[in-house]
């Protein structure tokens, strides 16, 4: 019997422990951090570790730009600022990421801050591993349809394409269930045999 690999989540790719700031902090000695970690974010978190903005490097210029020496990062910070669970799915985080045109977003666990993903994070999971996400998903299709089996499976980026011909409806839901099973695995499109 074949172990089910389990869905990648957000906590599975996270960067932690992740560097923060509090709203308090001088702009100046946020945009150190940011050099000094060399990273594009920093999630701004209040007393109890909660998410209340974002640092990131436009806020940072925006900030330097104002001269004031005492500017503090909640009058600079990105806000409000939506936060994704660390049991979110890979797909759902890239969906946020694109739809927000977001270089990171940070990760909560019971409203606290627990990590942060980037755009490497999620595509350094995605890109290479493409070619045994196809591997595995021919390996997967072969045990349901046997010799049956003519699908052509691709994979960039963790979309997958499969391509052939189906049954039914119901084998179409079913070939597209199995390939979301698949660890690293962000979308399944179906379509018929060019």
């Amino acid at each position: 019997m074949k172990r089910r690999e389990k869905a990648l989540r957000a906590r599975d790719i996270m960067t932690w422990p992740v560097v923060s700031v509090g709203p308090g902090v001088l702009v100046v000695d946020a945009v150190a951090t940011l050099a000094a970690r060399a990273v594009a974010a920093l999630p701004v978190v209040d007393e109890a570790n909660r998410v209340v903005g974002m640092f990131t490097e436009a806020d940072a210029l925006a900030g330097l730009r104002t001269g004031e020496p005492g500017l503090r990062v909640h009058a600079v910070m990105t806000k409000p600022v939506d936060p994704v669970d660390v049991e979110a799915g890979l797909g759902a985080v890239a969906v946020r990421m694109l739809a927000d045109r977001l270089r990171s977003v940070p990760v909560t666990d019971r409203g606290e801050l627990a990590g942060i993903v980037s755009r490497r994070d999620l595509l350094s999971r995605l890109v290479c591993r493409d070619d045994a996400i196809a591997s595995r998903l021919r390996a997967l299709l072969n045990d349901y349809a046997g010799h049956r089996n003519d699908w052509e499976v691709s994979v960039a980026g963790g979309v997958v394409t499969i391509r052939g011909g189906f049954a039914d409806e119901a084998e179409h839901r079913l070939v597209k269930a199995l390939a979301l099973t698949a660890e690293g695995v962000v979308a399944v499109r179906l379509s018929p045999r060019r």
